[in-house]
């Protein structure tokens, strides 16, 4: 009887070093996320946080420059609100002070535009008749979409939305 578990790949310091460096350099990545990867090689907790502090150091790791590209892809490619975004940085166990500082690095009226883009294309595709209904459907989906309740009833009124 065959099992699909993989065994854990075994890899001493230097090549995991390299593979790590690789893995950074491919993409911005959290120090979590590293270090999972390390765990999976098979690495030992001391030797973990020693290539993390080398990852460092070579500035390969840099947790800060992480957190503002990932809000800048997820706002400008995926469209997400300031609150989903800080859910999936506080998942790859980003500090709090890192996360407000890289969400302060979006521009305040490129964020009320994505609202209303977003409010505005959801409204094409909403059949409901009953405007309270309807407001409903329409702010649920942009509070899925991660912005806060209070922009989405301003930019609403604002742009005479519903």
């Amino acid at each position: 009887m065959e099992t699909n578990y993989k065994k854990p790949v075994v890899l001493d310091k230097k090549t995991a070093l390299a593979k790590a460096e690789h893995y950074c350099a491919y993409q911005e990545r959290a120090q979590q996320e590293v270090r999972n990867k390390l765990y999976d090689w098979g690495l030992h907790s001391a030797e973990v946080e020693e290539l993390i502090s080398e990852l460092i150091v070579t500035n390969f790791l840099n947790e800060e420059r992480f957190a503002k590209a990932y809000v800048s892809g997820k706002f400008n490619i995926n469209k997400w609100g300031k609150i989903k975004i800080k859910q999936g940085l506080k998942l790859k166990k980003i500090p709090e002070k890192m996360i407000i500082r890289a969400l302060n690095g979006l521009d305040y009226d490129d964020y009320l535009l994505a609202i209303q883009v977003a409010a505005e294309k959801k409204l094409r595709t909403i059949t409901e008749k009953d405007p309270y209904k309807k407001k409903h459907k329409l702010v649920s989906h942009l509070l899925s979409r991660g912005f806060e309740n209070n922009l989405i009833l301003e930019v609403l009124k604002n742009n005479n939305l519903l």
